[in-house]
This record gives C-alpha cells, structure tokens and sequence, in this order.
C-alpha cells in the first residue's frame, strides 16, 4: 500500500485551509496553496488558527502547513504524496489548475478533489492515462476536524490500490468515517440531506407550521441533531444549501417518486437580503440584546419574514415521547400515537405525527431509490448519513424502527410502486438489516441485487459495545451499566444511564467486577483484563447531581459520606487492580468520569475528548481521587518523572521547589477554574492525559486500541501500583501562594467572595492541608480531605443554589 508522508491542498478558501489545518492534527506536513501572492493563503490559516470552534488541536500544530501559491511553488508538488484540490467550485477554473498540477507532480502522487457536487470524471476528462489512474474523489464535510465522514469517489480509469491507501489514511490517520459513493449529483450524505430539508420546508409551508414547530419535530426526537432543521441552517450557511441544492436539481430530476419544490420564495428573499445565518448575524434565528442588557433568541417568521421571540412549542405526542430514552420506542410513539387504540381504525394522527410521516415516508422512498445509482447498497447509505449529517439512525435504520411492513402498508400507491420496495418484500424479508452472528457487524443487510441478505463485515480495527453484544452477549448487567465480552480475556465495562452519568449502579457493577471476591468466582473473574468505554456520543457527563442535591437539602450527611467513600473504593480499585483497567474516554469526560480516567492504569483517548475537573462549576471540589492524581502529577511534573508518580517521601528532597510551586499553580488553576480540554492534545497539557498514553484519531476505533492496549500490558507483565504512603506534601508555604491568590481574585474583582472561600477549601485539599511542607502523607489521607471538604461545601446554600441553577440550565452559575 502507498504510504502518504506529506500532503499539498489547492485552494486556502474555508475547507481548503481547514483540511490542511487536520492534515497537521495527524501530524503530517502539509503544503497550502492559494493564489499570488503568499499572503493570501498566510492570512487563511492564520484565521483558521483563530477560528472557533478551534481548527487545530493545538495551534502549534499549524507549524506543520506551509503556505504558498500557484505562481511560485507549485514545483514544491514533486515533494508530497497526496494532492487535495480545493479551489472554487468553477469546472474551467479546476481544470486550467490542474493542467498546471500535471507538469510538476510526480508519477504516482495520488490527486484527489473535494468537489461537493461537480462530476469527479468530468473534471479529469483528457488528462493522461497515469494522471487518471490517480485520480479520484473525496469529500470532506465542513468543517474536518469535527465531521466526521469523507466520501471517496473512485473515477472510471482510478487504481484502486491507490483508493484503498487514502481510504486507510483516512480512517486510522485522519480519523475519518469512509463511504464510497457513485458519480452522482452531490454524491450520497448532500444528496439526501438536501433533499430532506427542501422536503421539510415544502411541508411546511403546506401543514402551516412555523420554524420553531418543525425545530422541535425534526432534532432529537427522531434521532437528529439538536440544531434540527433550521438551526443547522444558521450554522451551515443558507447561501451553502442554495449551492449545493442547484448542483443536484440543476441537473435530471433525481430518481424516486417522491419529488420536492425547488428553493421556496421564502428562502430566495432570504438570500437576496444576506440573512444567510450566524456568519451574517441571523437566519431562521438571530440573537439581540434587551433593554436590560440580557441575550434574547428571535424566530422567523417565514410568511411575513418578521421576527419575534422564539417560543417553545406546545405538542401533546411530544410531551408523551420526549421521556423515553430508547430511540426505537420513541420514533414509534410519534409517529404512530394511535396504535394502542388501534391504527388501522384510521384515527385522525396529530398534526405533528401526520408531519414526522410525510417528511419519514417521502424520506425512505427516495433513499431507497437511490440504490445503486447513487451507492451499492443501504449500508453506505446509512453510513452516509451517521456520519455527515450526525444522524443516530440512517433513513433505511430509521424505517426498521418503524418497520417495513407497517410503514408500507401506510404508503400511498404511488409510494408501494418503489422497485426496491417491492423486493424486499417479494422476498419475505420485513426488515432491512436481520442478526448474522457470522458478519464482523453482527447484522447483514438486504442486498437489492441478490434479492437476499449479506454480511455487513465492519473494517478490521473498528469496534463498538453494540457489535460485541451481537456477538458475545452480555456477562452481567443492571439498569446504568454491562459487563460484554470482547474476547481474548477482556470485559468491557459499558455505561449506559442517562449522559452516562455516575451513580450506584455504576459504582456497584465496577466494584463487583474489579474487587477480587472472597471465593474468587467474582463477575469480572474469567477475564485477564478491563477496558471501560461505551458507544454514547460522550463517555460520562460526571455525576448524577439529583441525588446528592436530595440529600444535601436533607441534611443527610451520612448518606454523603457513603456516596462518596462509595465513589473513592470504585476509583481506587480501577487504580489498583491486579489486572489492568484501560479507560477509553472521549467527548465529555468530566467531573467523576475525568476522575476514573485519572485512576486507569493507561487512557486510550480519542482525539476529540472534552475532559476536566468540572465540579468547582457546581461549588464542588473533586472528591473521588482527583484532587489526590492532580497532586501526584503535580509532584510527578516538579521531580522530573511525568507518568503517575510512585515516589515516596525519600524523593522529596529531589523536587526543586520552584518547579513544584509552578506545577502545583497549574493543578490549583485547572481544578478551582473547572478547565475542560478542547481536545487529547489539551488534555495532555492539562494532566488528564499521560505523555505516554497513546490517542487514537477515529472514534470507531477506540475501543479495539484500547483492548489491544490491555493485551499489551499482560504481554509485558503488568504490576499494578503499590498504594503510596509517603507523599512529600506541599504544605503551608504553597498553600498560602495560591490562597494569595484566590484573595487578590477577589480583590480585583474577577471571582465573588464565596467562590474565594471555594477555591481556598480547594488549595487546602490539593496542599495535603496546612501542614509542614515535605510531610509524608499517604493517599487515603488525601482522600479523607477530599470527603471532609466536600462534604462540608455540600452543606452551603450557595453550593445548593449552584447545583439546582446546573440542573435546571445545563450552566454554572456565578455568585
């Protein structure tokens, strides 16, 4: 397979400078090229540098893009492996480019272009044999650090040897989800989410429903992003879907009977006036400043093109779904609210069912008309738009949730007609995707050209808690939490609560699991080792506040006590466990779940991972070990020795006591100031992530690293940790520095009064207490301080106020 060292990108417009910009977050050089002179496309990766949401995991990763232009170093070409087009979406303009490109590159560099929606061959058209051998598409969704999918669409004459080197670097190097697609009008994910919001729009205006009513009907509810349908909009760009939707209905009406207006009158007005969303400072929404100085959110009105205050809309078969959890269960209940009293007595559905239906139904019916002109099969599909579109279920998953015979059975004539439909159940089959315990997936698909179903067989190295309980089962389990067999003698210890948030289920199967029993016959006994991870969009929001709210207000104090001691015996057996723990976070990974990272004896982070010590936000502090790991690398920083320190007190006179004045400010500032790292890379400066562990760019792949790095540390003999006894405790004399601190804070304004005291109580934990420096401390002390402070900070009305504003917001709230 054809390595890729080095890579060039054409064109430093938005997703040029930002596929660059990943290109450095892999660690691989990158060249960027704009036109004459330089300074245009230095000025571009200087703003993507500054973009938010950051374009970089670090910005010192920009050192590895290197600018230039067309005129002056395009000879720079003959140096890289892998060309990435990106200029504007101009036919003529790609060409006269790549003309140019041809004269200098060498045989064999892979060139690939980034169209959205002109076609891949056409672009390449008369260009030499060899250069077409090498050519080929792949789309990156915008922007490429957070998107997840690449599309790659191999041309007539393109080496597939070559397709398989970008799709792999893609996937283990770039960390990208890859679906091969046809050359076809805006490929597959634009394709149908184009269609799927022009639909969504045209039924609007049909069933009167105002911007927020279809807001609240097309986002989590059934599965889709919160931004839902106009939101997303806004955040997109409206002037980005008129693109996109002239490339597709520019050209033949796209196949399928369900059929969608082109841009309505509404959202022609809208672009003519620039309202194209948040780059311009309103769309569909737009946020104003009140009278009394507070942010108020305005809605759209479509009809009148007026806004007014945004309201939250009022739907009964909402109000009934929006508290079941399970996915399947809720897509049923709205859009069939009758079926207990029997749907087929034809009951009049609420409008908002009969809205989900002919959005859902027009939906299937041109996904499934789509196969294989645009895609070979439903799992690309599916694929497509998981991935593009952060959709849970794709459109063919989404229709086995409401099942393929009933929903048929529903369908219009017009709608029985599909071809495709009519195979599936020709065949007898009622479903798209059924149980194959012999596919690396777990489930096979109907296969359209065969008639039956295939084997969806998953990329080797890609691996989910789903597919593990297809294939293996499931060892123990209780309402928050599962023991799964991952096979060669390690478990995985799955969350699945709310969130993923803590509580004593949690705590419960961990220390059923890890703790060795008396009789040695514990749940977790048959495996060798543990790796902790789950399938949710993040690893854990920390810990279940409701409880500890309740009993606070009680005045419960014993009950706290056993929480907390609960939490310190779960984290200090993932710490000492005689077989090794691999914690594999990602996403939100905070407050107690940053805690049980801390403890692991190895982090298996993917890259995007949001982690910290977030309970100070709540007037907290961390009480289940993380003060006590925080002080250990904070010690570990100062001696030299940056992995999880096992020094005892004979190594204190080797710490330099500026260096652990310095480590203990930055541990002090990232617990009391609730720091959440913007990636792994943060995290690592943070303390939560060692120098030595390793990150893993592709979230499909997190948990097979993981396990692998569990079979490492057995191969190697693992040892778990002695418990310390002897920590050279900071003491009195830094425990004043940050105190100081804290009051000068006040002094000048920056914190209130009550989060000084906050942040005293934590410089008291984190300093080992007020006690002479170089005192040897063991880690059940800490932990003891930890349970003192809070719970005494549990006892504070402000800490109560902070918690239920949390609750209720989803905020911190500020004194």
């Amino acid at each position: 397979m054809k390595r890729i060292h080095k890579a060039a990108v054409l064109g430093a417009g938005t997703m040029g400078a930002r596929i660059a910009a990943h290109f450095g977050n892999a660690g691989v050089p990158c060249l960027l090229l704009d036109v004459p002179p330089t300074n245009v496309a230095a000025a571009r990766l200087e703003a993507v540098i500054k973009s938010k949401p950051a374009a970089l995991f670090d910005p010192s990763f920009a050192q590895l893009v290197t600018v230039g232009n067309f005129d002056d170093d395009l000879s720079s070409l003959a140096q890289v492996d892998w060309i990435v087009e990106a200029v504007v979406e101009d036919l003529s303009i790609k060409r006269a480019l790549l003309t140019r490109v041809e004269a200098v590159r060498k045989q064999g560099t892979i060139i690939t272009t980034n169209t959205s929606g002109l076609p891949v061959s056409k672009i390449a058209e008369g260009f030499s044999e060899e250069f077409r051998r090498s050519w080929f598409g792949t789309h990156f969704f915008n922007p490429p650090r957070y998107m997840r999918l690449v599309e790659i669409i191999p041309a007539p004459d393109t080496d597939g040897n070559l397709v398989d080197a970008v799709a792999w670097f893609c996937d283990v190097r770039l960390g990208k989800g890859v679906v091969f697609a046809k050359d076809t009008p805006n490929f597959i994910a634009n394709r149908i989410g184009v269609f799927s919001l022009l639909n969504i729009m045209r039924l609007m205006q049909q069933m009167d429903l105002s911007i927020e009513e279809v807001d609240a009907l097309t986002g989590p509810i059934i599965g889709w992003p919160r931004s839902a349908t106009f939101r997303t909009l806004d955040l997109v760009g409206l002037d980005v879907l008129g693109h996109v939707a002239r490339n597709t209905f520019s050209a033949e009406q796209p196949a399928g009977p369900a059929t969608c207006d082109p841009l309505p009158d509404f959202y022609k007005e809208m672009l003519q006036r620039r309202w194209l969303g948040d780059k311009t400072g309103g769309g569909f929404y737009k946020k104003v400043r009140t009278g009394s100085g507070e942010d108020e959110i305005l809605a759209l009105d479509w009809k009148t093109l007026e806004y007014h205050p945004s309201n939250k809309p009022k739907f009964s078969v909402l109000e009934l779904a929006k508290n079941i959890e399970n996915l399947r269960e809720r897509v049923r209940t709205v859009l069939f609210p009758n079926a207990s009293r029997g749907e087929s007595a034809h009951l009049k559905r609420p409008k908002e069912s009969e809205f989900l239906w002919r959005m859902l139904s027009d939906l299937w019916i041109y996904s499934v008309a789509l196969v294989p002109e645009a895609a070979d099969s439903i799992v690309e599909m599916d694929r497509a738009m998981r991935l593009g579109f952060n959709w849970e279920l794709g459109p063919f998953e989404l229709w086995d949730t409401a099942g393929v015979e009933n929903t048929v059975a529903r369908f219009s004539p017009e709608q029985r007609q599909s071809e495709n439909v009519q195979k599936v159940l020709a065949s007898g089959q009622k479903s798209w995707y059924g149980d194959d315990p012999n596919a690396t997936s777990g489930r096979a698909y109907f296969d359209f050209a065969s008639a039956s179903y295939k084997p969806e067989h998953l990329p080797p190295g890609t691996l989910t808690v789903t597919v593990l309980k297809r294939r293996n089962g499931v060892v123990a389990s209780n309402a928050s939490a599962s023991l799964v067999d991952m096979g060669d003698g390690v478990g995985c210890i799955e969350f699945h609560s709310k969130m993923n948030l803590l509580g004593g289920d949690i705590v419960s199967l961990l220390a059923q699991t890890l703790v060795p029993q008396g009789n040695g016959n514990g749940i977790g006994s048959s495996f060798d080792a543990f790796v902790i991870g789950n399938d949710a969009a993040n690893f854990s929001a920390g810990a279940n506040l409701v409880m500890l709210l309740l009993s606070a207000q009680g005045e419960e104090w014993d009950e706290i006590d056993l929480m907390v001691r609960q939490f310190q015996a779960m984290t200090q057996a993932i710490k000492f466990s005689p077989k090794p723990v691999v914690i594999a976070p990602f996403g939100l990974t905070l407050g107690g779940g940053c805690e049980m990272s801390l403890h692991a004896a190895v982090r298996q982070p993917h890259a995007e991972l949001y982690t910290g010590l977030v309970e100070a936000g709540v007037g907290l502090l961390p009480a289940g070990g993380g003060c006590k790991e925080m002080l250990l690398r904070a010690i570990a920083s100062a001696s030299g020795s940056h992995g999880t320190t096992r020094a005892g007190q004979s190594n204190a006179v080797l710490i330099n006591s500026v260096e652990l004045l310095d480590a203990m400010k930055r541990a002090f500032e990232t617990i009391a100031m609730a720091k959440v790292s913007t990636s792994a890379v943060h995290a690592r400066s943070l303390g939560f992530v060692s120098d030595s562990d390793e990150i893993t760019m592709n979230r499909e792949r997190v948990l097979s690293d993981a396990k692998a790095c569990a079979l490492s540390l057995l191969r190697t003999g693992y040892e778990p940790p002695a418990e310390c006894n002897d920590i050279p405790a900071p003491g009195e004399n830094i425990l004043a520095t940050l105190k100081l601190g804290a009051y000068l804070m006040h002094e000048g304004g920056y914190i209130t009064e009550y989060e000084m005291k906050l942040a005293g109580k934590i410089a008291e934990v984190l300093c080992g207490g007020n006690i002479t420096p170089g005192s040897a401390i063991s880690e059940q002390y800490m932990l003891d301080l930890e349970r003192e402070a809070f719970k005494s900070l549990c006892g504070e009305r402000k800490t109560q106020e902070r918690i239920q504003h949390t609750l209720k917001t989803g905020k911190p709230l500020r004194n």
